[in-house]
């Protein structure tokens, strides 16, 4: 697979945010695990701004209608850190919604060309988010 259009700052921050992405699922998966929630946490926070850029990241998480959102994700962040895992990836995981819900119909979008299972994917993708569609996303 080509990467050629990525730069080198956005292949560590898609590293970073990968490497989030498994310590947050090994987290969930070894019963709520704090060390590995935060470190998951740590990581998909330093490659996120390495991938869009740091003044996209701000704006991103700063925009009026995104608040609420951020809100949680800091505050179960927080909760995780402060020996509440369980509630802390509660909070956060509504956090994530709110930040990244407009996403997920482009998400299935693409997982909808999967043979077999893309389409059953995508109509749920679609059905959770409700078939909004925000033409402000940071990218």
């Amino acid at each position: 697979m080509s990467s050629w259009w990525l730069s080198d700052t956005q292949k560590v921050g898609v590293a970073f945010c990968s490497g989030g992405g498994f310590f947050f699922t090994g987290g969930v998966i070894m019963f709520f695990d704090r060390a590995m929630l935060a470190m998951g946490n740590i990581l998909f926070l330093l490659g996120l701004p390495l991938i869009i850029g740091p003044q996209k990241t701000v704006l991103f998480f700063a925009r009026r209608n995104k608040l609420k959102g951020t809100a949680a994700f800091v505050a179960g962040i927080l909760l995780i850190v402060l020996r509440w895992p369980l509630v802390g990836f509660c909070i956060e995981l509504y956090g994530i919604a709110v930040l990244f819900g407009d996403f997920l119909v482009t998400i299935g979008g693409y997982v909808g060309n999967v043979p077999v299972v893309g389409p059953w994917v995508r109509w749920a993708l679609e059905r959770v988010s409700g078939g909004r569609r925000n033409s402000e996303l940071p990218v």
